[in-house]
């Protein structure tokens, strides 16, 4: 008897959001390091964007990408230079991260920084039996601890609050440093790991 086509990718996407310094980035390279080898990939949204802003600017992307000032210094200006090209097309920073990540590749698909609600339907739209919604939460002497101060023009940008009000998330979990990160992720590891089921890398 011939074998069942597994099913095509992504098997489970998830989705990350959160505010500055909530721990994102943390929570989602963890998630990777909890599931089997080859069958994740972190999407950032921002990392083509960065790319893309760098090379048009003549930045050192690699210093974009970390939590360093350095990313900080340009990040008004990129988020303003990222907010004209979603307004010609609110899907480009989505596709472009797919392709530039290799996604397809991998049955689990885990973006780690969406920011808004075109993000969200993105996902939602494309692959709606395969996502999932996670917010990272945190309190805010926690995001202060990791270097987080409020800043105007970013703090109070869309970037910042554009999800805010979504109250439909699959996973909330409350990162300010009182539960570890495996307990954190349990039950997204457990959807991923049933999702995986027959897989082969």
């Amino acid at each position: 008897m011939a074998e069942a086509t597994p099913p095509p990718n992504p098997r489970r996407v998830f989705v990350f959001s959160g505010k500055r310094k909530a721990g994102k980035d943390f929570l989602t390279d963890e998630l990777v390091k909890l599931l089997p080898e080859k069958s994740a990939v972190i999407l950032r949204l921002s990392g083509p964007l960065k790319k893309a802003y760098a090379d048009e600017h003549g930045l050192d992307f690699g210093r974009l990408l970390d939590a360093t000032d350095y990313k900080e210094k340009y990040r008004a200006d990129m988020v303003k230079w990222g907010e004209q090209k979603r307004n010609e097309d609110p899907e480009y920073f989505c596709r472009l991260a797919i392709n530039a990540y290799g996604a397809e590749d991998y049955p689990i698909w885990i973006v780690s920084d969406a920011r808004r609600l075109t993000d969200l339907d993105f996902f939602r739209e494309t692959y709606p039996e395969a996502t999932n919604l996670c917010r990272v939460n945190a309190r805010e002497e926690a995001r202060a601890r990791r270097g987080w101060c409020f800043t105007e023009g970013i703090d109070d940008a869309e970037t910042e609050c554009g999800l805010d009000d979504i109250d439909n998330w699959d996973y909330e979990m409350d990162n300010s440093g009182f539960v570890e990160p495996d307990r954190l992720l349990g039950d997204i590891v457990r959807c991923a790991l049933l999702a995986l089921e027959g897989w082969k890398p």
